[in-house]
């Protein structure tokens, strides 16, 4: 897809280069002398709330305290990120979501929070492939059905997601682009509801991650159709088609990552950065995150700030080609 840059996207690096010079080393050795909260911006059971939980318990007991996990829903995720980023930025609040606030600058304009000013991105944690889900019961049992049925009626197959705005609303507006189809988007507060509403049949397909869909695909309540990726994940199961194997060049996974808000000392994002980094090359916890249906990234600062770069430049692409709005 065509690369798009913004000044925002650029803000993040600045900020990340900015924060180093507010602090010297010995803020970080002291660091932390009370319990850390991660605030989750989405409801109990999604991927970004399992990773952080797991996540949470080993990087407590590295750092000798306890970290409280926070769910502030609402708003497509904007109310907790709004939350993280009026934080002190002292190291004890820190956010721990997903990559859908790359979007949210162009979506929401009158939000009043910058992700891109007010945050500085610590880690890549993990990485979630979306999956295409239908309800098992339902007349959809595969990619081709779908297809044929959104050519006959549309605009009016309908979709699930975890909000307006969501990496999940664009990855299926993207395979609309690919397909040349209009779907109906219904949005739910989080992932785990989308997919509830899924195997119910409340809507007949939605844009899943592993950890809400799993569940429900091992109740025989829903159907995976397709994963969403290009490369297919090691502890995908190989009835999985991908959405490029069957001739549509979609390529959407989730990213979870921890940010602190801007002015955090760059000693104590150091340490953070380095602890998670040493957590998720633990096998036990890179085989209970595959266990989640995600898979450990470890990107590190510099690199994850170019990887939100090169997403956003995509997904900016998918919202001006396909004139998706979130009213706010």
């Amino acid at each position: 897809m065509k690369k798009i840059v913004t000044r925002r996207v650029f803000g993040a690096a600045l900020a990340v280069l900015a924060s180093g010079l507010l602090a010297g080393p010995a803020q970080a050795q002291s660091y932390p002398t009370r319990p850390i909260r991660f605030i989750v911006p989405f409801p109990a059971g999604g991927v970004a709330d399992v990773t952080a939980r797991l996540i949470g318990q080993r990087l407590g007991e590295a750092l000798g305290q306890t970290i409280v996990v926070e769910n502030r829903t609402g708003a497509s995720g904007t109310l907790g990120v709004d939350a993280a980023t009026k934080a002190a930025p002292d190291g004890y609040t820190l956010l721990f979501t997903t990559g859908d606030f790359i979007t949210t600058p162009t979506l929401m304009p009158k939000m009043n929070f910058d992700p891109y000013k007010d945050l500085i991105p610590i880690v890549q944690v993990a990485t979630a492939p979306l999956l295409l889900g239908a309800h098992a019961g339902g007349t959809i049992g595969s990619v081709k059905d779908l297809v044929a049925q959104a050519k006959g009626n549309p605009g009016k197959i309908a979709y699930s997601s975890p909000g307006n705005g969501t990496i999940n609303q664009l990855a299926v507006e993207w395979l609309g682009i690919e397909a040349k189809l209009k779907f109906l988007h219904v949005p739910y507060r989080g992932g785990a509801p989308a997919a509830v509403a899924v195997a119910a049949g409340d809507v007949p397909i939605g844009a899943l991650t592993p950890s809400s869909a799993q569940p429900l695909v091992e109740a025989s309540k829903v159907k995976v159709l397709a994963l969403m990726t290009k490369q297919r994940p090691s502890f995908a199961p190989p009835d999985w088609p991908t959405l490029t194997e069957q001739g549509f060049a979609v390529d959407a996974a989730l990213w979870v990552a921890l940010f602190a808000p801007t002015g955090t000392p760059q000693p104590i994002v150091d340490r953070i950065d380095q602890e998670v980094l040493r957590i998720l090359k633990d096998d036990a916890v890179r085989k209970r995150l595959n266990q989640l249906g995600t898979e450990a990234s470890g990107i590190s600062q510099k690199a994850f700030v170019d990887r939100i770069r090169t997403d956003a430049a995509g997904y900016l692409e998918i919202i001006k080609r396909t004139g998706v709005k979130v009213d706010r």
